[in-house]
């Protein structure tokens, strides 16, 4: 199994025949936010990806492994919550507002959410969805592509869980470099 431990986002500065031929692996948002895991790309390699911790791959992103191979990420198409204004109740203009509405309350219970111009994506949560519905927003399951606003899961990821912990940690990886 070939290992993959760089990742390019979005195939940055790589030329765009390499990326046209360039295997390809579709990876949920579940996987996509873990930093290890296996996979198997579209032309049937099986590789090991192991990334930094707190590593988010996004579609586009550009897995290389060690032997040079380019990997292009998909984002694949997963059961997630399509949330749009509810255009019902006549009150039509303030369909944005509604929408900006729901996004503070997810976002205040820190649930990844996918930020459109014209509706709102999270994952699959029925107590989710009946607060939703409760907000006069119209609330369909779809299949799509999920790709969460970076923000609180991406760089903060391992500070979750221990707040105080890194504040002293971070001038001492900066030092370290330097005699290295």
């Amino acid at each position: 199994m070939r290992q993959a431990s760089k990742l390019i986002p979005q195939g940055r500065g790589l030329a765009p025949t390499l990326l046209k031929r360039a295997p390809q692996v579709e990876l949920d948002w579940d996987l996509r936010q873990k930093s290890r895991f296996d996979a198997t790309t579209s032309d049937g390699q099986h590789i090991g990806v192991f990334l930094p911790r707190g590593s988010v791959v996004r579609g586009g992103d550009v897995l290389v492994t060690e032997s040079g191979t380019l990997v292009r990420v998909v984002a694949a198409p997963q059961p997630v919550l399509c949330i749009t204004a509810c255009n019902e109740h006549g009150h039509h203009h303030d369909g944005a507002f509604e929408l900006m509405r729901a996004a503070y309350h997810l976002g205040n219970r820190h649930v990844p959410i996918e930020l459109k111009p014209d509706h709102l994506k999270i994952e699959p949560d029925h107590v989710l969805a009946d607060l939703l519905r409760a907000m006069h927003l119209s609330v369909s399951e779809v299949n799509e592509a999920f790709e969460p606003e970076a923000g609180a899961y991406s760089q903060h990821a391992g500070h979750a869980h221990a707040p105080n912990a890194h504040a002293h940690h971070d001038h001492h990886a900066a030092g370290s470099h330097e005699h290295g």
